[in-house]
């Protein structure tokens, strides 16, 4: 069940929360019920019967600080095993992760857990913070930032599946200071100044204004509070830039590539401080590929079968940075 409810509640019975979010507290409601709306997304009632269904089992432990979220309990039947593999595959495709739920293993698109061991000892220590995770899929990363200490985790992303998925795991965790919002970054108050540190990873480069897209970040954090920030990037000196003429690595969807100069650039340009590269990896077909969680096309058949350094469209790879930067 999709229950926003004890979320809400634990924001209206802080005070610091709830005095600092009181204009949004308001919005969220309807908001949260437009994401989900059964009329936009036509899929939507097939996947909340599959979360509807799910058995309650008790918990005995779950661990959100190993690479896969582990969820454990009574050890299952052969029976119980086949029958709960078969509904949560039924929310397919599995995209972040992976998790362990009951010991069924659900091996994702994406191997986060690598992007999160990239960051984890270079970022300010979450313990306590406030934290926003733009552009979270089904909350892997949020329940890790859980997990390494922080006090309250929203993750958004406007995809609803994603929303399924999330709550599959929080039906048995029940951990309501970590939450995923069906909605994106322009839903969120303006100047909202109120997280300690906010994560947008692998979304810049999906944006039209790589500058709006700072600017709303920047907006979100404290002052002094972290960014970071996960994007595509280039090889190249400042001012570089690549924008692909049509697809890339056939995605649609994808507008500026910056060289990491330029990134840095950009940063300062809206006002960030303190501009530190963390990581800089080329993405393998090892860390992003087809599974049985996630059967569709990925990143093996996104590049060129001649040189997997080029896109399939000739473009370079797909290469990402990871950069810290602290709000003014």
């Amino acid at each position: 069940m999709i229950n926003y409810q004890p979320f809400l509640q634990l924001l209206h019975n802080n005070p610091d929360y709830a005095d600092s979010l009181s204009d949004w507290l308001t919005q969220l409601p309807p908001q949260i019920a437009a994401g989900l709306s059964e009329k936009r997304h036509g899929d939507l009632p097939r996947w909340k019967s599959v979360l509807s269904t799910l058995p309650d089992w008790p918990v005995d432990h779950y661990a959100l600080d190993q690479p896969a979220i582990k969820i454990s309990g009574n050890p299952l039947t052969e029976q119980q095993q086949a029958e709960f593999k078969h509904q949560l595959m039924r929310l397919h495709p599995w995209r972040k992760g992976p998790f362990d739920l009951f010991d069924t293993y659900i091996d994702t698109e994406w191997h986060s857990d690598w992007k999160w061991d990239r960051l984890k000892n270079h970022i300010e220590p979450l313990s306590g913070r406030k934290v926003l995770d733009i552009g979270c899929g089904s909350g892997y990363h949020c329940w890790r930032m859980r997990g390494a200490g922080a006090e309250l985790v929203i993750g958004i992303d406007p995809t609803p599946l994603f929303i399924v998925q999330f709550f599959a795991l929080q039906k048995y965790i029940q951990d309501h200071h970590v939450t995923v919002l069906p909605m994106g970054i322009e839903h969120l108050p303006e100047k909202l100044r109120f997280f300690d540190t906010v994560f947008s990873m692998g979304v810049l480069y999906h944006r039209r204004s790589p500058f709006d897209h700072l600017i709303e970040l920047r907006d979100c954090l404290v002052s002094g509070g972290e960014l970071i920030l996960e994007t595509l990037v280039i090889d190249g000196d400042e001012g570089q830039v690549l924008v692909p003429e049509g697809r890339y690595a056939r995605m649609g969807n994808v507008w500026f590539l910056p060289s990491i100069p330029t990134l840095e650039l950009w940063l300062k340009k809206v006002g960030f401080k303190d501009v530190q590269v963390i990581d800089v990896t080329d993405t393998s077909t090892e860390e992003q590929r087809s599974t049985d969680w996630m059967t569709f096309h990925s990143l093996a058949e996104f590049l060129d079968p001649e040189r997997s350094d080029k896109t399939i469209e000739g473009y370079p790879g797909p290469k990402r940075a990871i950069v810290s930067a602290k709000a003014p």
